[in-house]
């Protein structure tokens, strides 16, 4: 019985953790105010920068931002019409510091 019970608060352990963790609907979302200033180029609006501050507050660990790279690399490959630019320098731009580049060619496993 007692063996059951750790098996079942494990488990339950490994279920909260996973339900944690972030999904590429929530880098989406915080990123999709940034499309035009990665298209257009200019200055990146307001909500752009506070979505991109958002995304650093809800990637505090390494597999967090590794899984949030794989997000933006996914999604900077369906928009070709990216300036590079502009992305290289959003993050900059917008007065944050992050290990999670926009590009569709990074290779996210080396992201810290």
């Amino acid at each position: 019985m007692k063996g059951i019970l750790v098996a079942l608060l494990m488990f339950l352990v490994v279920v909260v953790q996973l339900g944690e963790a972030i999904t590429c609907g929530e880098v989406d979302l915080s990123l999709a105010p940034c499309l035009p200033y990665l298209i257009q180029g200019g200055d990146p609006p307001v909500p752009c920068c506070d979505g991109v501050k958002k995304l650093v507050q809800i990637t505090p660990t390494q597999q967090d931002r590794q899984v949030a790279c794989e997000c933006v690399k996914s999604a900077a490959a369906r928009y070709t019409n990216l300036k590079p630019d502009a992305a290289t320098n959003l993050l900059s731009r917008c007065g944050v510091t992050t290990n999670i580049p926009i590009s569709p060619t990074i290779d996210c496993k080396t992201v810290p």
